[in-house]
């Protein structure tokens, strides 16, 4: 019985580190690279660097055997390749979003998407519809943050198309992304070697396509060479190290959780964003602005109690029957019968 109660233990705390990493991966370079776009304004450039070093340091240390990877196959980056596709569009609409719009417009059209996620999922995944606590854990959600945004923030055209845009795409890759972890049988170094290299594959045609590299070339010209402020290196640099980190324990976390529960996630490590975003930019909400975004932590707090229930009677025979090498590419309904699985969430 010692063995048996173990692992969900070892399991739970194994999950929240996961959970824990994203979320501060993510509140982190969310500041890191708004920081890094002022001082280097080229965000086709900027994010392809970071393809670059994910797919890069994922190879290097591959080769030293301080990671195993699974190698790169034609046919499964043919199968990948929509996922990274979606994943692109996803990081070019948020780039451009924050590009056009201030914190708090990204905040509150990234806030909406576990609703839809939640949607996705029972339409397109036959998933369990979600019970009424869960529902409203996510309207908490929406509600505290267009009620945050709402106190300070004006739309323009622009920065509304773009956060449609966002919120399109982004729902499409929570929901699609979490199909692919699930059946594809990679590994999570795989699955950050594949969706970064195919990406930076992809990364010169949206450089031609929004004229990009024409400013680019402007830059190098007109300042000799020297484009690269000092002070942008170190933003770059961190820029591209958070973004290899946040690749590691996004697709991590993915397989751990649920997507509704991944992209709640997302949305609560946000508050620590806000905080930053209070404290060194100008433009920032009313007290009454950052009570809504309590609402919006409260919400996350909620689904977690929503998500967290009495494990069902056959969840020890389920977890004995099944091999411990392969729990990562188990379907979402077998996640959900593990004790501990959205604990941390």
């Amino acid at each position: 019985m010692s063995a048996i109660r173990f692992e969900p233990t070892k399991q739970y705390y194994a999950t929240t580190g996961l959970v824990v990493g994203y979320a501060l991966c993510s509140s982190l370079l969310a500041v890191i690279n708004k920081f890094a776009i002022t001082k280097f304004n080229y965000p086709g450039l900027l994010t392809a660097l970071q393809y670059v070093t994910s797919a890069l340091g994922v190879w290097v240390l591959g080769k030293f055997g301080f990671l195993h990877h699974d190698p790169f196959k034609l046919d499964i980056a043919n199968k990948f390749l929509p996922a990274a596709v979606v994943f692109y569009l996803a990081i070019f609409t948020n780039t451009n979003l924050l590009r056009h719009a201030n914190v708090d417009t990204f905040i509150v059209f990234r806030s909406l998407t576990p609703l839809l996620v939640a949607l996705a999922d029972t339409i397109f995944r036959r998933q369990p519809c979600p019970s009424k606590l869960t529902f409203m854990s996510l309207l908490i959600i929406l509600g505290g943050a267009v009620g945050y945004v709402a106190t300070d923030s004006a739309f323009t055209l622009t920065a509304y198309s773009w956060a449609f845009a966002y919120l399109v795409t982004i729902t499409t890759e929570m929901v699609y992304i979490k199909h692919m972890v699930m059946n594809l049988g990679l590994n999570t170094w795989g699955l950050v070697l594949y969706n970064n290299l195919l990406s930076l594959m992809m990364a010169p045609i949206f450089w031609v396509l929004t004229g990009e590299y024409n400013e680019v070339f402007a830059a190098l010209v007109a300042n000799g060479g020297n484009w690269f402020e000092p002070v942008a290196f170190p933003a770059v640099s961190l820029s591209c190290l958070f973004g290899f980190l946040i690749s590691f324990f996004g697709f991590a976390a993915r397989k751990a959780v649920s997507a509704t529960a991944f992209t709640v996630t997302g949305v609560v490590n946000k508050f620590l964003t806000v905080m930053i975003n209070v404290l060194i930019w100008d433009k920032h909400a009313t007290p009454f602005g950052l009570v809504c975004l309590l609402f919006t932590l409260s919400g996350g707090v909620l689904y977690q109690q929503s998500v967290t229930g009495p494990p069902p009677h056959d969840s020890t025979a389920s977890k004995q029957t099944s091999d411990s090498s392969d729990n990562d590419d188990h379907e979402d309904n077998q996640d959900k019968k593990m004790p501990g699985k959205h604990a941390s969430t």
